[in-house]
């Protein structure tokens, strides 16, 4: 049987591991699937009704079951399915109008597509920092606008929201539009509003690796009925046809439209995302309850949660004094048979960090004569450092998964190992 001494060792330095169970995968609705989805997507093929508008049997429309229960869940007039989480980002721009010789501010600290959905309208993305929540800082927005801003874009990352409140306050004094990317936090809320129904549009994401998934898929959600005329009009080629737009009114548009197979494993989905988030919220709670103190003494804190009654608690984030300690903790913890990610490191290329956006930083475009850069009314230039204090900020944090598929036994030990690293610190 192993001394104590070997169980205060860390595993990096010959000790025991302190978790001895593996971790699930963090595939929070992915890993639920199961005979709902499965009766869902039976009966989809059963009616041979594969397309959401017509089909050699009739009955009642899965993408569009989906759209009305979405919206109803989000607190919204509407929402639109589509193909994928960029594709609702594109969508949504579109929606509000956004196009060549515009500015769309995004943070320093998102999925790559937050920039190139609005590249693919032939906008131009202005990145602005994040701040200790690490989504966009309301106090960093305002140096970034300039007369060709047209819209905000946070990004609730990780499940957290931003501080939706304050950055409502920066647009509507400047008359801009805002678009919630709310791909990673579905679900979630601030001050008692599904995040996504804050802004003038909202894009979330069915994608596998977030909180409910089809495999791939998008929602858009607003309360505009222009913006929601202009989202079924772009991701429909007829949608002008089909949802009765004056024939002088029509837009061109493209077929970004949700299949009804993916829509009946969305429906099933979207049932147990109140379930997933609970687990999710309890889970968190326990282990960030478990090394408060361990971590506070050896000098870590948490992100900064503007509501977190709201968090989807996707993920634990703890902020390291300086990045050398974090990367030490990220190998310590790895060792013990945790995973820790610290979100940002210069020699690791990773699309969730500006300075790694390779196709964004070096404007680069599809044709010679292309990009949004080229022609539009004032120079762009990007630098590695331009969101410094963003860099330092997330070469500091590091995320540990939270499960919903954690077990009583996972937290016990994913508590036990985390404390171990941090008193080994």
């Amino acid at each position: 049987m192993p001394q104590e001494s070997d169980r205060n060792r860390l595993a990096l330095e010959g000790g025991e591991k302190a978790i001895q169970h593996p971790l699930p995968q963090m595939y929070p609705g992915g890993m639920k699937i199961s005979s709902d989805e499965e009766a869902a997507v039976i009966e989809v093929i059963r009616t041979q009704r594969l397309f959401r508008y017509y089909g050699p049997n009739p009955g009642p429309s899965k993408v569009e079951q989906l759209e009305k229960a979405f919206a109803a869940f989000m607190g919204t007039k509407y929402a639109v399915a589509v193909t994928s989480g960029t594709a609702a980002l594109i969508c949504s721009l579109i929606g509000l109008g956004v196009g060549p010789g515009d500015e769309v501010i995004v943070p320093a600290f998102t999925w790559i597509a937050s920039a190139s959905a609005v590249v693919a309208v032939g906008a131009v993305p202005i990145v602005a920092d994040v701040d200790e929540s690490l989504t966009l800082d309301p106090l960093a927005i305002e140096a970034k606008i300039t007369p060709y801003t047209k819209v905000i874009m946070p990004v609730h990352m990780r499940g957290a929201p931003s501080r939706m409140d304050a950055i409502m306050e920066v647009a509507r004094k400047h008359n801009l539009k805002v678009i919630e990317d709310t791909a990673q936090a579905d679900g979630a809320s601030y001050k008692g509003r599904r995040l996504g129904s804050w802004g003038d549009a909202g894009a979330f994401s069915l994608q596998f690796n977030k909180i409910i998934t089809s495999g791939e898929g998008g929602m858009v959600i607003t309360n505009d009925d222009e913006v929601h005329k202009r989202v079924q009009m772009y991701q429909d080629v007829v949608g002008g046809m089909r949802n009765h737009v004056p024939t002088a009114e029509i837009l061109p548009g493209v077929n970004f439209r949700m299949p009804e197979l993916l829509g009946a494993v969305a429906l099933a989905q979207l049932n147990r995302l109140e379930g997933l988030l609970a687990t999710m919220r309890r889970n968190k709670g326990m282990v960030k309850e478990s090394i408060l103190p361990v971590a506070a003494r050896k000098g870590f804190t948490f992100r900064t949660m503007y509501d977190p009654s709201g968090d989807a608690a996707i993920a634990l984030i703890l902020i390291a004094p300086d990045a050398a300690t974090a990367h030490r903790f990220g190998e310590a913890l790895e060792a013990e048979g945790g995973d820790a990610w610290i979100l940002y490191s210069p020699d690791h290329e990773d699309y969730h960090v500006y300075a790694h956006w390779a196709p964004i930083m070096g404007q680069r475009a599809w044709s010679a004569n292309g990009g949004p850069w080229r022609n539009h009314p004032r120079q762009i230039t990007y630098t590695t450092d331009m969101c410094q204090k963003s860099l330092d900020l997330l070469s500091r944090s590091i995320n540990i998964n939270i499960s919903p598929e954690l077990s009583s036994q996972n937290l016990e030990e994913l508590a036990d190992a985390l404390n171990k690293v941090l008193e080994s610190l």
